[in-house]
């Protein structure tokens, strides 16, 4: 695109600067494997795809283009086979699903803080979307699901202070077992409840991975890491950050997530829950200094909205359980994550048009 108007983001290379970082598993686990990703054209889907792809995988990807984009397709897209559509009709689903050994159910309708705050019945659909994609993917013949679940599930009461969330935290067995995060969250929970009974009725192998703040190139502006750098690209000031700034995330780069689902998927056939994120907890002030320093520039006031969504107050990740079923844990550190970041959206975003239509961005996913 030309001009003021919003460039289009582009896919980094499968081959890039992740690639000597696990971009494949490490075995022929995915050589001839026929896999579907669905949500495969958005942020963290995309980046799974081109995972699979370098590991010998032959993917189909559905989408129906709503927050995705081809170009995140770019470096792949002679070879993957595409489907858009909406996932929640039911033919859609099954032309997806048909011939598929493994499934990635990625697809969902989400956003940052802002979006699920305000689209609440929007988020309630993913109970609906997932259900379809399941039984779509067990009536013709899938051998495993893996689903992407979310940090979202945890009970809101227990991040109010500094205490890392372990998967025991939410129970389905427990009266009051569950107390999930926003209309986002319960549909997620109940995402991991249908996969659960999906394999317990048809032996259908499963695994959840709740992702915990991913962040990275191909993410919109509702999400916190991306609004930050927004706003600092766009040059704002006094520089607005909602809340009080000491809320707390565990920022999760997109590659150790894409790797969490690969390993979840080679290594759990229960539907056990894993978590995927870093333990650390980093402030939305801290987060905003780490973009500072990449862009080199740093505003003269800051404005805390107080009034603004921010969700729970602390949220990190205990990763025992992943790191003792799948060997895994995280490979990024903030200051390499934000880097790769900002250099993805410098290079993709034209300055004057995010200047020109920020609030927008900020809110529309």
């Amino acid at each position: 695109m030309s001009g003021g108007e919003r460039s289009e983001p582009v896919g980094e290379n499968g081959a890039g600067p992740d690639a000597d970082r696990g971009s494949a598993s490490g075995s022929d686990e995915w050589t001839g494997e026929r896999v579907l990703v669905t949500g495969g054209a958005s942020f963290i889907g995309s980046h799974l795809v081109e995972d699979l792809v370098a590991a010998g995988a032959d993917v189909r990807v559905a989408d129906d283009l709503s927050s995705g984009s081809m170009a995140f397709l770019s470096a792949v897209e002679d070879r993957v086979e595409f489907v858009e559509g909406n996932l929640k009709r039911r033919s859609v689903a099954d032309e997806a699903t048909r011939g598929m050994d493994t499934v990635f159910h990625l697809a969902a309708d989400h956003g940052g803080r802002g979006y699920i705050a305000n689209y609440p019945a929007n988020c309630t659909t993913n109970m609906a979307l997932s259900n379809t994609v399941f039984e779509s993917a067990v009536q013709n013949g899938a051998e495993r699901i893996c689903f992407a679940s979310s940090a979202c599930v945890y009970p809101t009461d227990v991040q109010q202070e500094r205490r890392r969330l372990r998967e025991d935290m939410v129970s389905f067995e427990e009266r009051g077992g569950a107390y999930a995060d926003e209309t986002y969250g319960w549909a997620k929970l109940m995402g991991e409840l249908s996969l659960q009974a999906f394999h317990e009725q048809y032996g259908v192998d499963a695994s959840a991975v709740r992702i915990f703040t991913a962040y990275g190139p191909r993410e919109n502006e509702t999400h916190a890491i991306i609004a930050l750098l927004a706003k600092a690209y766009a040059g704002q000031d006094p520089f607005r950050i909602w809340g009080d700034g000491g809320q707390t995330r565990n920022f999760t780069y997109v590659k150790d997530i894409t790797r969490a689902l690969r390993l979840a998927a080679e290594n759990v056939t229960d539907a056990t829950p894993v978590n995927a994120g870093i333990s650390e907890y980093v402030s939305i002030d801290e987060a905003a200094e780490a973009i500072f320093e990449q862009l080199d520039w740093y505003p003269e006031e800051r404005d805390y909205l107080t009034d603004k969504p921010v969700g729970v107050r602390h949220r990190a990740a205990d990763t025992t359980r992943a790191e003792e079923l799948l060997g895994w844990e995280p490979e990024y550190d903030l200051a390499d994550g934000i880097e790769r970041t900002v250099e993805w959206y410098t290079n993709n975003r034209d300055r004057d048009y995010v200047r020109e239509n920020l609030e927008t961005l900020l809110h529309e996913r």
